[in-house]
């Protein structure tokens, strides 16, 4: 995976942006917590999108928790850790936290 980072709420809004050419995949990461660890790894490990399919980004939310805050807000999704979420056309079209992060479902939401 090529995990594109964030670090700020500009990233959010460039995101969104881009999302409307194709889908992006935000990954919000408690890099302190060891759940959030292995649902990092588990999603790493088992992806086999085809690149270009799907933009990966990653949000250290320890670092930036005034983005991780945007993000709930922006996109109406209560705030979890590890979460995932799936914007398409500027909207987030799925979500996912903690053990449900899983590729196949984001495969077919993608």
């Amino acid at each position: 995976m090529n995990w594109n980072h964030i670090s700020n709420v500009h990233d959010i809004e460039a995101i969104i942006e881009r999302s409307h050419s194709v889908p992006c995949l935000i990954l919000k990461h408690s890099t302190s917590c060891p759940i959030s660890s292995m649902a990092k790894h588990r999603l790493e490990r088992q992806w086999d999108i085809e690149e270009g399919t799907l933009e990966t980004y990653y949000l250290d939310l320890i670092r930036h928790r005034d983005v991780s805050n945007y993000i709930a807000s922006e996109f109406a999704v209560r705030h979890e850790s590890p979460q995932v979420l799936l914007i398409r056309d500027g909207r987030c079209v799925y979500h996912a936290s903690h053990l449900d992060i899983r590729v196949d479902e984001l495969r077919q939401a993608a």
